[in-house]
């Protein structure tokens, strides 16, 4: 791919998400399976010569400095100012090369979908070959970190059985599956819900290999149909078409379907109050088939 080319950012589901405790630092630790969809938003690149990241489609309410997108390829451009890139990457990418950013935003804010985590991962893993950093998959992963604990999960490009803050992964397979999603109209503040009194922070840990589809629930949905009764809402219609579950910290909820036809059926019934549509599950992230 080169500099005219448009590199995806896939939203994602949470399988399953539990709480199985709580670090002394206050991070929670986390178990889940990440699952790859094809609702994706998209970023192009522009180079610069003057070493400034300039993103040209701000998002409303977000300052450019605390923008995922802008604070990621600042963080890959500190590594190769500071050296610790791959022999003979300053000289590929030159610390005043900079980009322009264009992103085309398809997945919601505030839908537990991981949005902002995808785009600052595709922009790592985009610069990464613009600018010929030469940067291993462990590396972005680690810089990634830095960004957010779901950023490394996008970069790896497999759905995985994901634990701790999200640094510890193993790769699962995930049938193949379609879901209707719904998007409730209300955006989840995720630390709202992890600060709850009434968070369930100590369900019994699993093995990655013990984790079966289906198994699993989502510790965070109960604080979340609380606070929000528009979610609750959502779930309760979606559970008489199946196992609905609420997708990260909300507000986004699924139901799984074997094929499209079934997901289809289901969106045609949805009521004109609920907003949703049809998605398939991937296999892969995106770029595994582009790059």
């Amino acid at each position: 791919m080169n500099w005219e080319s448009a590199w995806p950012a896939p939203a994602k589901l949470n399988l399953f998400l539990h709480v199985v405790g709580r670090r002394a630092d206050g991070y929670h630790l986390l178990q889940t399976v990440f699952r790859f969809i094809d609702l994706a938003d998209t970023l192009r690149f522009e180079p610069r010569s003057d070493g400034r990241i300039v993103l040209a489609t701000p998002t409303p309410g977000v300052p450019p400095e605390q923008d995922l997108v802008v604070r990621a390829a600042e963080a890959l451009l500190k590594v190769g100012a500071g050296g610790t890139a791959s022999a003979g990457s300053a000289a590929n990418m030159g610390t005043a090369l900079g980009a322009t950013i264009h992103l085309k935003k398809h997945i919601p804010m505030g839908g537990g979908l991981g949005g902002g985590s995808s785009d600052a991962a595709t922009t790592l893993i985009a610069l990464n070959h613009l600018w010929g950093c030469g940067l291993s998959n462990e590396r972005l992963q680690a810089i990634g970190l830095t960004l957010g604990a779901d950023v490394p999960i996008f970069i790896h490009g497999r759905n995985c059985f994901a634990e701790g803050i999200g640094e510890h992964f193993t790769d699962v397979a995930v049938p193949e599956a379609w879901y209707l999603l719904t998007l409730p109209a209300v955006a989840v503040p995720t630390a709202e819900i992890f600060r709850s009194p009434a968070l369930k922070r100590d369900t019994p840990a699993m093995k990655p290999a013990d984790w079966r589809p289906g198994v699993g629930h989502n510790d965070l949905e109960p604080v979340a149909c609380a606070l929000y009764p528009e979610v609750a809402r959502h779930l309760d219609w979606l559970r008489h078409l199946g196992d609905a579950r609420m997708t990260g910290s909300g507000a986004g909820c699924f139901v799984e379907f074997r094929d499209e036809a079934a997901a289809r059926a289901a969106h045609a019934l949805l009521p004109d109050s609920m907003q949703g549509l049809v998605v398939r599950g991937l296999g892969v992230h995106p770029l595994f088939a582009l790059t």
